[in-house]
C-alpha cells in the first residue's frame, strides 16, 4: 500500500504554504511518489466590491498560478511529476474532494495553523468527506521523520495505521512505537480501590497489547508504549506525550473500536485534529 503514490497539497497563499511544499519535496525524495497536485481555490466571494473593481483588469487565476508555480519549482525542481491547479469554486472542500477522486489521490496534505489565521473548518469538513488519507501538518522548521508513533486501541480499524508505519520503516531508518492510552473509567472510581486495581489493569492491557502485536505480524522492529491516561483523555495524553518526546510523525486511524457508522470520525482522531498539535498527524482512512 503506497499511501504517498498520488498526493494533493492544499495551498491557501499563507505562510504555511512554504512548509507544505517543503514537506512535499521531502516525501518525493524519500518515497515512491508518482504525482503531486498543488491546489489553490480562489475565494472570490471574499473579495469586496471595492477590491473587485481594482483588480478587474487582472487575470487573478493566471497571476496566482504563476506565483505558485515559481514557488513550487524553486523547492521541488524536477522531483516527481507535479502540477499546480487553480480554481474559483465556491466550496473548497467540494473542489478538493472532486480532484481527489478524479486523480485517484491517496493522501491529501492540509496545513494545521493551530488556531491562528484560520478556523480549520474546511479541514474538519475534508476529514469527514474524503475517502483517502489525510496528513495534517503544522508550521515546523525541521522536516525529517525520525520518531514515529502509531496510536492503537487494538481494533481492526487501527491495524491499517501499521501499514503506513511499515512503509515509512521500509524507506527510512526510523524509531517506531505502538502507543496505547488506557485509564480506569471514571464512573467506577468511587466504588473501587484504585491503587489495587491499577496494577491489575496495567497487566491486563499489557497482555492485550502483546496479543495485538503478535497477531499483527509486523515486519519491522517496533516498540510499545503504554500510557496511563489518569485524569486526561486519550487525545490530550497523546498530544502531551508526543510533544514531550519530540515525535516527528504521529499516525492514527480515522475510526476506533467504538465507531458505529462508516460516516463518523473516531472521537480521539477528531480531538487530535482539532487540538493545538505541533506534530504532523497522519490519519489513515478506513475504506470499506
Amino acid at each position: 500500500m503506497n499511501v504517498f503514490k498520488n498526493i494533493l497539497i492544499a495551498l491557501d497563499l499563507s505562510d504555511i504554504d512554504n512548509t507544505l511544499i517543503r514537506y512535499a519535496n521531502y516525501l518525493a525524495e524519500n518515497f515512491d511518489v508518482e504525482n503531486i497536485y498543488f491546489v489553490h481555490n480562489i475565494k472570490k466571494y471574499e473579495i469586496s466590491d471595492f477590491l473587485e473593481q481594482e483588480i478587474k483588469d487582472i487575470d487573478l487565476e493566471d497571476s496566482i498560478s504563476r506565483e505558485l508555480t515559481d514557488k513550487v519549482s524553486e523547492i521541488m525542481g524536477n522531483k516527481a511529476n507535479w502540477e499546480v491547479l487553480i480554481s474559483d469554486d465556491p466550496y473548497t472542500e467540494s473542489l478538493i474532494n472532486y480532484i481527489t477522486n478524479k486523480y485517484h489521490v491517496t493522501t491529501v496534505v492540509l496545513g494545521n495553523k493551530n488556531g491562528h489565521k484560520g478556523t480549520g473548518l474546511v479541514g474538519f469538513k475534508l476529514l469527514r468527506l474524503l475517502k483517502c488519507n489525510v496528513l495534517y501538518i503544522p508550521k515546523i522548521k525541521a522536516i525529517d521523520i525520525k520518531k514515529v508513533w502509531v496510536s492503537t486501541d487494538f481494533s481492526n480499524s487501527s491495524k491499517k495505521s501499521f501499514k503506513v508505519s511499515a512503509l515509512i520503516q521500509e524507506k527510512l531508518n526510523v524509531k517506531t512505537k505502538a502507543v496505547h492510552v488506557y485509564n480506569l473509567p471514571i464512573h467506577f472510581s468511587p466504588y473501587i480501590n484504585n491503587s489495587k486495581i491499577e496494577h491489575k489493569l496495567e497487566t491486563h492491557v499489557q497482555n492485550k497489547f502483546d496479543q495485538f502485536l503478535k497477531k499483527l505480524k509486523y515486519p519491522y522492529q517496533i516498540n510499545k508504549n503504554l500510557i496511563a491516561g489518569r485524569e486526561a483523555n486519550a487525545a490530550s495524553k497523546i498530544r502531551q506525550e508526543a510533544q514531550k518526546h519530540r515525535i516527528s510523525f504521529l499516525i492514527v486511524s480515522d475510526k476506533g473500536a467504538n465507531t458505529l457508522s462508516s460516516l463518523l470520525v473516531g472521537s480521539v482522531t477528531e480531538e487530535l485534529f482539532n487540538r493545538d498539535l505541533k506534530v504532523p498527524l497522519f490519519i489513515t482512512k478506513t475504506q470499506d
